[in-house]
């Protein structure tokens, strides 16, 4: 492999040795588990700088390290004569992928204490690889699967392939493909990020154990580019040679660092299994149901009264049975506590459970027990992963959908893509929502004046601000709404949660005004994936 550069005299080629950490005047050599990587400059000058890197297979060495005897699966001998009659040593396959994390290492990170100043820069770049096998397996490969994999990061992709033999055209073209790679302006670390990642992608078969710590150098080398790509589901798939647990567990942490670059937050706020709604652990003894005076029970033994998480999973219950639904959606379900109290009662005959944390899926279908459920009642539950502030496809047809705590953790900009993609496009008969009630806030002892319930609540609202958006977000969607206290009342302030149940209008499937538009611009955005475990976890 060749990385070429141009440059002037004020910013001399030759700097990308600094880059590299190889001196332009020598030749170096550098031992790997696979054989020895040499590194040299055919051309270093200000205006030109070229590095080639040359990995020498040990074939013999290659065998030992993964086979022990030599005698390959089985003690075939066909398979023993193909560890040593091979294109390793003149192909660029997953090993110099592995090379090039060896020698380039520091380059890759894009460190460089002499010049630090250059991995941050821009420079024309052009690699070039002469043979590079390209193999298809029904994805489609050759010069075409190149350019899906490099033309979305930037590329301009020169890719042709390889005769079997120049002298001999009727045979056709062989599996491999030249491929030269331009760009403007690359950062090199960036480029040799994404060659780690996709040499052995375009090879198709590691020559390697893949553990599952293949899904960490994965992600790291992919970072800011791989979850965004159009192909990361081919790429994912073959860069863990098709192993599906290690596949499965990649996709899910892409698909939250992709929701989580859209939402622009960290992914550890919205992976989050923890439960953060202090009403249901039960902590504070006005949340446990005593009085809001915050005095605990006369007598103790008597039976524990309902928590308030308890009496607003029960109030969502009464309002879903109230209009009749049968498929039901719990949007932002956490760690399925409502999911298990709607498969107590037979009427609901499909349920599905989405949210953005991989985490709390994967808690709730332990909860849940839906490996150990009667295939007729796990049938009744789907889990998915998904990002309420898109659009998604799999919530439309659903009798009624729950917003149980849910949109007091969005930041208010954000409100208006969830309000479409809820009540605009996926469009339920009925939805219920519940959120805090911030009057009821001075009745918690042990909550500082003005701070809201959960650090995690980016706002809470007045019962007539919670009116007045249900009132404007029915008006923009065709719903009648009626708004409900949850929990113990307190005459000054109210009850601890408020609901809003809305109902659709009958004959009414317009959208109208300013909001849904606002909403639709903000939530067709890219469409969410989901990734099956258990049922159809996220």
């Amino acid at each position: 492999m060749s990385i070429s550069t141009t440059g002037s005299a004020e910013n001399p080629a030759t700097d990308l040795g600094f880059l590299l950490h190889k001196h332009p005047g020598k030749v170096q050599r550098f031992t790997t588990s696979h054989g020895e990587a040499h590194v040299f400059y055919p051309e270093a000058g200000d205006e030109v700088c070229t590095a080639a890197l040359l990995l020498d297979i040990d074939p013999v060495a290659l065998v030992r390290k993964g086979r022990g005897d030599g005698r390959g699966r089985g003690g075939s001998p066909d398979f023993a004569l193909a560890q040593y009659v091979n294109d390793r040593p003149y192909a660029a396959s997953s090993l110099l992928a592995v090379a090039l994390r060896t020698v380039f290492r520091s380059a890759m990170k894009g460190a460089c204490p002499a010049r630090p100043e250059l991995p941050a820069q821009a420079r024309p770049l052009r690699i070039e690889l002469p043979a590079v096998p390209a193999n298809g397996a029904g994805e489609g490969g050759g010069p075409a699967m190149v350019a899906r994999l490099f033309e979305p990061l930037g590329w301009r992709v020169e890719a042709a392939a390889v005769p079997l033999d120049e002298s001999f055209p009727e045979w056709g073209d062989s599996r491999y493909v030249r491929i030269a790679l331009v760009s403007e302006a690359a950062r090199l670390a960036d480029a040799l990020q994404q060659l780690y990642v996709l040499l052995p992608v375009l090879d198709g078969a590691k020559h390697y154990w893949v553990a599952p710590d293949e899904v960490d150098k994965l992600l790291a080398a992919g970072e800011g580019w791989l979850a965004a790509h159009p192909e990361r589901a081919l790429i994912t798939r073959r860069y863990l040679a098709r192993r599906w647990s290690l596949t499965r567990a990649a996709m899910e942490r892409l698909e939250l660092a992709r929701l989580a670059e859209a939402d622009d937050r960290e992914v550890e706020e919205i992976d989050n299994a923890v439960d953060d709604r202090p009403e249901e652990a039960g902590a504070r003894p006005e949340e446990a149901g005593a009085q809001g005076n915050g005095e605990q029970p006369a007598e103790p033994e008597r039976p524990r009264p309902p928590s308030l998480a308890e009496q607003r999973r029960a109030a969502i219950l009464d309002s879903l049975r109230e209009t009749g639904a049968a498929r039901v959606a719990d949007l932002g379900c956490g760690q399925g506590e409502l999911i298990g109290e709607l498969l107590k009662d037979a009427r609901f005959t499909g349920i599905l459970g989405v949210d953005v944390s991989v985490r709390a899926l994967q808690a709730a279908s332990r909860k849940l027990r839906l490996d150990r459920l009667p295939e007729r009642q796990a049938a009744r539950v789907t889990l998915a992963q998904g990002a309420l502030t898109y659009t998604d496809a799999r919530l439309k047809g659903f009798d009624a959908a729950v917003l149980c705590e849910v949109i007091e953790h969005l930041d208010l900009p954000r409100l208006p893509a969830l309000e479409y993609a809820v009540f605009g496009a996926a469009r339920p008969r009925a939805v219920v929502v519940t959120t805090p009630n911030a009057e009821y806030n001075v009745r918690w002892e042990t909550l500082p004046a003005g701070t809201v319930r959960h650090a995690d609540h980016r706002f809470e609202w007045s019962r007539a601000e919670f009116g007045a958006w249900a009132e404007k977000v029915a008006a923009a969607y065709g719903y009648t709404v009626v708004l409900r206290p949850v929990g113990p009342q307190d005459e000054e302030v109210g009850a601890p949660t408020q609901l809003a149940l809305f109902t659709a209008a009958v004959d009414t499937p317009a959208i109208t005004g300013a909001a849904a538009t606002t909403g639709a611009a903000a939530a067709t955005g890219a469409p969410n994936t989901t990734t099956p475990e258990g049922g159809e976890p996220r």
